[in-house]
Order: structure tokens, then C-alpha cells, then sequence
């Protein structure tokens, strides 16, 4: 989104406020202005000029759509279910840059398994953060967790964040170097 767009909440609604990752609630009524909306979350900023994070379950404050995504397979074997792990990655963005954690580089690997039980599929996924004391980290790391857990045949998942190797500006896609003006 790069038009800024003000809007008024039309309830009290549960932010995360950047970049401390510390949770907080903003009260229906509180004007703010949208500074990024893309993949499954947003980030305004308040009246008080505090950057926070808005989950997309909650885009109905902001008089929005919860996003939806439609480019995934139906299938449940490990293949289909890892395909479908890389796509809803990338709607998760790092709240502050406005490039998907895919494209950032910030996921290493992601190993689909047939779970033990035979019920479904385990998902491992390694990935990094931008930098080692981020407070946003678990809350990347949350929404990752939250978008395999929610698609058909995944019985568990497992997101480990690794600091080992560094993230580095060169484990950006070149989408990602072209859109933040790099490349």
C-alpha cells in the first residue's frame, strides 16, 4: 500500500506495538492512519505516532476485508502441503519492511513429513529474523506457526527460528531487492 489512508476504529481491537512486540489494546473510536497493509496483517500507525500491528482476523476495526488467499492446492499429500506452506509464508511480511519473510529470506527450509499417527503431515519449518534481539520475532514466528497450523493436512508444526547463519540484505530475492530499490 503506498498511499497512507486514516481511519477511525470501529472497536476496541488488540495491537502489538513495533518494534518491541509488546501487546496492547487500542479503544474503539482512536484514529489511525494505515501505514502498510499486506499479507494477512496491518501496521498503523496512532495518534500518538506509535507504529503498532493489527492481525488481519481483526481488519473489520479498520472497516477492511480479512485477506484471503486463493492459490492454494487441495491435496493433502506432503508435496501439495509444503506448496501450500510457502504460499501462506508469504503473506506474512515483517511489519516494518514491506516485503514478505519468502522474499526477505528469512525462511531457510521447510521439511513436510507424513505424521507418525498417519493422520496428516508434520511441518518443520528454520528460519531467521533481520536481526538477532528483534522484538517482532516471535510474533513472525506466531503468524508462521498460525498459517501452516491452519491448512488441510498439516497435524503439527514446528517453526524454528535459527540465528546461525546470519540473515544478510544478500538472502533477499531479487523481488525483494527490486521492491525495497536495492537492486
Amino acid at each position: 500500500m503506498s498511499e497512507r489512508e486514516v481511519v477511525t476504529l470501529t472497536r476496541d481491537v488488540n495491537v502489538i506495538t513495533i518494534p518491541d512486540g509488546n501487546h496492547g489494546t487500542l479503544s474503539k473510536g482512536h484514529e489511525v492512519t494505515i501505514h502498510q497493509s499486506l499479507g494477512s496483517s496491518y501496521t498503523v500507525i496512532t495518534e500518538h505516532g506509535h507504529m503498532v500491528r493489527i492481525a488481519g482476523s481483526d481488519a473489520d476495526a479498520l472497516g477492511k476485508e480479512p485477506h484471503e488467499l486463493h492459490t492454494l492446492v487441495e491435496d493433502t499429500s506432503p508435496e501439495a502441503v509444503e506448496k501450500n506452506c510457502w504460499e501462506v509464508m508469504k503473506t506474512v511480511y515483517d511489519p516494518e519492511i514491506p516485503v514478505n519473510i519468502v522474499d526477505l529470506g528469512l525462511v531457510y527450509d521447510c521439511k513436510v513429513t507424513p505424521a507418525e499417527n498417519g493422520e496428516g503431515n508434520d511441518v518443520h519449518v528454520t528460519m531467521t529474523l533481520t536481526a538477532p534481539g528483534c522484538g517482532m520475532g516471535p510474533v513472525i514466528q506466531g503468524d508462521v506457526e498460525k498459517a501452516i497450523r491452519a491448512l488441510p493436512g498439516v497435524n503439527s508444526v514446528n517453526v524454528e527460528v535459527v540465528l546461525d547463519p546470519p540473515w544478510s540484505r544478500e538472502m533477499m530475492s531479487e523481488v525483494a531487492q527490486v521492491q525495497l530499490g536495492l537492486f
